[in-house]
């Protein structure tokens, strides 16, 4: 398969709503780059932790980046104040 790239990254609060929003948000990003089922719930699940995390330290925006290249993708949490949260996998 060759090599995918893409940049997608979006600016998130802390709303009711938010939890739902995430998933279906991860899901089709994990899915575009070509993830399987179970990696997409595993890192929804790592993200609505270190997000949960953030708002408990009084973090409640941040910045939320998924960056594929070089046969990986990136994925970033980035608050303001705060040191980056941020895991690397190999592209499927």
């Amino acid at each position: 398969m060759p090599d995918r790239e893409f940049f997608f990254a979006v600016d998130v609060a802390d709303e009711p709503e938010f939890g739902h929003m995430l998933g279906e948000l991860v899901a089709v990003v994990l899915n575009h780059a070509g993830y399987t089922e179970g990696t997409i719930e595993e890192l929804t699940d790592v993200l609505r932790g270190v997000l949960a995390d953030g708002v408990s330290s009084g973090h409640r925006r941040c910045d939320l980046r998924f960056h594929a290249r070089d046969g990986e993708l990136q994925i970033v949490v980035a608050r303001a104040g705060a040191t980056e949260w941020r895991t690397t996998r190999p592209l499927p």
